[in-house]
């Protein structure tokens, strides 16, 4: 299942009017993301690529990472002690996260502004953004445990 060729143009757009400059590497990524529905690690994104880039080392994903992240093309999810994941899916939404085997899931739901304006209300803050995680256990492994 491809992305659609239309999200990749745009955020290669999105570069380009950056002023960052395309290398076959970070195409490679950043189509790896865009396709990725499971909110790959660095690690992952490197091991998926490393066949068709061998000269790649895990540093350049963290780099073009840490570029994608600074123009706001990915978020960096961190999560405990765990490894950094990446989402490039930027739309406002919250995740859903198995305690069992660690995988992450969208869902939408409105926007819990009131909260951040109750946040300022009563701490003094000025806010800048909030996340929201559910934790649970995914229906992979609910089935796991069943047999």
């Amino acid at each position: 299942m491809a992305v659609s060729d239309h999200r990749l143009q745009e955020a290669i757009d999105t570069l380009k009017d950056s002023g960052v400059r395309i290398t076959p590497q970070r195409h490679a990524v950043l189509e790896y993301l865009l396709n990725a529905m499971t909110h790959p690690t660095a690690d992952d994104i490197y091991k998926a690529l490393e066949s068709k880039f061998p000269n790649m080392s895990v540093a350049t994903v963290y780099n073009n990472l840490r570029v994608f992240k600074d123009i706001g093309l990915v978020r960096e999810l961190t999560y405990g002690d765990s490894s950094s994941r990446f989402d490039c899916n930027t739309t406002e939404h919250y995740h859903a996260i198995c305690e069992s085997c660690g995988k992450i899931v969208d869902f939408h739901y409105p926007s819990l502004n009131e909260v951040e304006s109750l946040a300022e209300q009563v701490t003094g803050f000025t806010v800048s953004h909030h996340r929201m995680e559910v934790y649970g256990t995914c229906s992979q492994c609910k089935l796991n445990a069943a047999h």
